[in-house]
């Protein structure tokens, strides 16, 4: 029997109803105001009409866990869960775990805690961030007011980071690429990178001081939301050096939306077609 839908597929035994949700998973916060910005970008989201959309978080805030999101997509009757990492960098060892979880890869790379999910529904898991066009429109955005003599100054982009290996070295081309935007973006006379983890920063610092001690050094921080680590981490780690910065993280910014918007794109047109349903995003 064929349920009333908008589309359906052909498969070997006869129709299939597919009904697509989305997942959207960041990590998780206790700040109540790093919960809302996040919760803001992905309600702006635009996706065709009655498509769920739940917004989850690997840890920390309970009732919306990634185990809550699954369960309510698919009482909604979500087949097909379309699974966004909201998430800065392919290095992020979170990425890897919640991968195994969710059934992409057979094993983690790294020993984890982490449990497979109850999941019935078929997973699409889409990119994180790296170094998305749009995103590197936020971070010149964001820093330019730092910015009088962009031929004069150099940009230190900073990450997270992460010392495993294999993990430190998607990092690092995600960072080197977002970097050379950057430096298409605004024009300045380097645009250099650092991570946190290893710490990276003081050499990166010192290395400009000795080569080019007359050029003004502006610091842009690459973290979805303000917290601990641009306000307080980020600056301790450049005591002694003279620099700009504002510590403004890449949320709130509109074009969050629309980076997710495109990890779901190439499912609502041909074969991707989505079904009715309603959209989820849990107070």
């Amino acid at each position: 029997m064929i349920f009333p839908c908008e589309r359906t597929f052909l498969c070997e035994r006869g129709y299939l109803v597919v009904k697509y949700g989305i997942l959207v998973i960041s990590h998780g916060s206790r700040s109540e105001e790093w919960v809302r910005l996040v919760d803001e970008a992905v309600e702006a989201m635009s996706v065709p009409e009655g498509v769920p959309v739940y917004s989850s978080f690997l840890e920390i805030v309970e009732g919306r866990l990634i185990q809550d999101g699954i369960t309510a997509l698919e009482a909604l009757g979500v087949t097909d869960m379309i699974v966004i990492p909201l998430f800065v960098s392919s290095g992020s060892t979170h990425i890897d775990e919640i991968s195994y979880a969710l059934g992409v890869k057979a094993k983690p790379e790294l020993p984890t805690d982490m449990k497979p999910f109850a999941i019935r529904a078929t997973i699409h898991f889409t990119s994180p961030i790296d170094d998305d066009p749009d995103i590197a429109s936020i971070v010149y955005e964001k820093m330019k007011p730092l910015s009088a003599d962009p031929s004069r100054e150099l940009v230190l982009l900073v990450g997270h980071g992460s010392s495993e290996p294999g993990f430190h070295e998607r990092w690092q081309e995600g960072l080197s690429r977002l970097a050379e935007r950057i430096q298409t973006l605004g024009g300045f006379d380097e645009v250099g990178t650092a991570m946190l983890l290893p710490d990276q920063i003081q050499s990166k610092l010192e290395a400009w001081r000795r080569r080019k001690p007359d050029y003004s050094v502006l610091v842009a921080p690459l973290f979805l939301s303000e917290g601990y680590f641009t306000s307080e981490v980020i600056p301790s780690r450049m005591q002694n050096y003279t620099y700009k910065y504002n510590g403004r993280s890449l949320l709130p910014h509109p074009l969050l939306a629309r980076w997710m918007e495109k990890q779901t794109a190439s499912f609502w047109s041909g074969n991707h077609a989505a079904n009715r349903g309603e959209r989820v995003i849990k107070e």
